[in-house]
């Protein structure tokens, strides 16, 4: 290899976090509190499907998936999800943008420095994790989904013999 690939290498292995390329346990945890002071957490929900969706209020994209996430999540009685808010902002400000723009599932705001350990660092934003009743990842998604995508992809994780 040549001194200046070593070197570029190198320079990127130093400024990326080991985490960016963490990649998300089989059968993740999730406790966080949302932002209406009660507990998230993610055990409780097995025997159910679980949508986490990392979001922010200045990405467009996810915005615009926002009802349409809700609207499943609703939609669907064995289906709970949760959404984390993945931005650097004061909490006033996420609470003051859901009264614009209300969801039917928590929120919860995310450290930026401090990501839940067990999912991968989102490298762009919507990231939405679809969780198996097992609890193991099913699909991970990035950009934005649609009501089809979750159900395709609930089909596709489902044992033959369900489907």
């Amino acid at each position: 290899m040549k001194n200046w690939q070593t070197l570029l290498l190198g320079l990127f292995i130093m400024v990326v976090p080991a985490s960016a390329f963490a990649e998300t346990a089989v059968q993740p945890t999730l406790k966080v509190e949302t932002l209406d002071g009660k507990t998230f957490d993610l055990a409780s929900k097995r025997g159910e499907w679980v949508v986490i969706n990392y979001w922010a209020t200045w990405c467009a994209p996810c915005i615009a998936e926002m009802p349409e996430l809700s609207a499943f999540i609703k939609g669907h009685k064995d289906v709970s999800g949760i959404g984390l808010a993945y931005e650097d902002t004061e909490r006033q400000e996420i609470i003051d943008f859901l009264a614009k723009r209300p969801v039917d599932y928590p929120i919860a705001q995310i450290d930026v420095d401090d990501p839940p350990a067990d999912f991968a660092t989102p490298r762009g934003l919507p990231t939405t994790y679809l969780i198996a009743p097992d609890g193991s990842v099913a699909k991970r998604f990035l950009g934005p989904i649609t009501e089809k995508d979750l159900e395709q992809a609930m089909a596709a994780a489902k044992p033959a013999s369900e489907n």
